[in-house]
């Protein structure tokens, strides 16, 4: 069963602990969970939902209790044999980088993340098991409070594709006042953030999407919104100094390449992405680099603070079972997810 949260429904509002405050007391974990597990490459059927031994966090790791998993592209890819395949020494994997949930172990009393601690972020995907599962290790610096003004559900959704947009609009192409940012993919999981992101650092903002969702992106900022199934978007965006390429096929990422001024920069994200982009853009006379997102407990806290004051905000389209993980899957390999899609793993 899957499940659209109310739109209407008022956001849940949860205590934070002290920041200096000793560990409070929490019920201590059982010794297995629910876990969502593939035992090796393969389609959304590959996913299986099994029993498994609750983790156990060493040095600075922290246990959560996961409330709700975030459904990523990267998941997708990993189940099928890319993504993050590379890394994992043994199967069964437990997939998903995105949680939130509950303190239940910190790695020592005065730790500013205590037990009981509402808090989000990403898991160490596949070093350690991932956020499909009832509980999950989390290195601690890979985690945040969660936003006051989320619940659960909504924060999950928010670790990876933030920090990525984050990370390629503040942290990589330096947003400012007049800058022109080309954004491809506008809807999707990254790419509302990012047109977020630039908008609040004042950049003029061009975004490819479908035409369903073009009033929508305008609301969240964008000044431009090209519908890329009717018009190519070298026609409308010229002069751009930065494209966000969150399509990383040799069409998009050539085609990118003519709208950049000279010296401007391109970024491709997807990492099975065209191999020849870096020739095709020094030929071109533009900049252009390749990105992967870094987990990062205190970004994640200024983009929490960004959400909790209203200037940003998470859309998330729909919530799975967590039991309807491979549902969610096909869901998001259709290529029309707007925002995010999550799993309700357990209750907040």
């Amino acid at each position: 069963m899957r499940f659209r949260p109310p739109r209407s429904a008022a956001r849940t509002t949860t205590a934070r602990a002290p920041r200096g405050a000793l560990a409070e007391t929490v019920e201590a974990p059982p010794e297995h969970m629910r876990a969502v597990l593939f035992d090796g490459p393969g389609d959304p059927s590959a996913l299986r939902v099994d029993t498994i031994p609750v983790p156990s966090p060493v040095m600075d790791e922290v246990l959560v209790r996961v409330v709700a998993a975030g459904v990523n592209p990267i998941d997708a890819k990993t189940r099928a044999g890319g993504g993050v395949t590379p890394g994992i020494a043994s199967y069964p994997v437990v997939p998903g980088f995105d949680l939130s949930g509950v303190v239940v172990a910190s790695p020592f009393e005065a730790h500013p993340l205590p037990p009981g601690t509402p808090v989000f972020g990403m898991a160490a995907v596949p070093r350690t098991a991932g956020a499909y599962a009832e509980y999950a290790v989390v290195p601690s610096t890979s985690l945040a409070r969660k936003p006051s003004s989320l619940s659960h559900v909504e924060a999950a959704g928010v670790p990876l594709a933030a920090l990525t947009a984050w990370q390629l609009i503040v942290e990589t192409a330096h947003a400012h006042e007049g800058q022109r940012i080309l954004i491809h993919a506008g809807a999707g999981g990254v790419g509302h953030f990012a047109v977020q992101f630039a908008s609040y650092f004042g950049a003029h903002v061009s975004a490819t999407a479908s035409a369903a969702n073009a009033s929508w992106l305008r609301e969240l900022g964008a000044h431009v919104v090209i519908d890329h199934t009717t018009t190519r978007f070298e026609e409308v965006a010229t002069d751009v100094d930065v494209v966000i390429a969150l399509l990383g096929d040799e069409s998009t990422v050539t085609r990118s390449l003519q709208v950049l001024r000279p010296g401007g920069l391109l970024v491709v994200v997807p990492s099975s992405g065209w191999p020849g982009y870096a020739e095709a853009a020094a030929d071109a006379g533009v900049r252009a680099t390749r990105f992967k997102v870094v987990p990062d407990g205190v970004a994640l806290s200024t983009i929490g603070r960004l959400l909790d004051s209203g200037a940003i905000q998470v859309y998330i389209e729909d919530v799975f079972d967590l039991e309807d993980a491979a549902d969610a899957h096909r869901h998001l390999e259709t290529g029309r997810t707007r925002g995010k899609l999550v799993l309700q793993v357990s209750d907040g």
